[in-house]
């Protein structure tokens, strides 16, 4: 809640309550708890570290893009974390989750990719898929 520290260290300065619809896409600094619903993308500022705690019943209907993000609701678009990802037993995701760190608890459910972002890598689901799928690709004869 506000003013509980996550573990990138960014508190929660900012609560949209359930019964909120946000439409539009929305950028913030810092922390953000969603327990509304937001119709749009969100996006953490670069530069700053910034948290989403998503609630249980929550939506997001857009993208996300964030430094971290504790996602117990729903999410239908593409969740992009430059650092962090905990997945809890209600979150569900409609689209890729492009992650540096993963934790997925039983019960959470994804429906697109798990796509791993080594550090230092550019964050975009594009980016990674071409690293996966270029013809340079190193891989086992046999294995995917």
């Amino acid at each position: 809640m506000f003013g509980k520290k996550h573990s990138d260290g960014a508190a929660i300065a900012t609560l949209i309550g359930a019964g909120t619809t946000v439409t539009g896409d929305l950028g913030f600094r810092g922390g953000l708890h969603l327990d509304g619903r937001i119709i749009g993308d969100v996006s953490g500022e670069a530069g700053v570290p910034s948290t989403l705690a998503i609630g249980k019943d929550a939506v997001i209907e857009g993208s996300v893009e964030v430094d971290s993000v504790v996602l117990n609701g729903t999410v239908r678009g593409d969740v992009t974390v430059r650092e962090r990802v905990e997945l809890g037993p209600m979150a569900q995701v409609d689209g890729n989750v492009t992650y540096q760190v993963l934790e997925m608890a039983a019960g959470a459910r994804v429906n697109g990719r798990l796509i791993h972002r080594r550090e230092g890598a550019q964050a975009s689901p594009d980016a990674a898929a071409e690293d996966t799928a270029g013809p340079d690709r190193d891989e086992t004869p046999g294995l995917r």
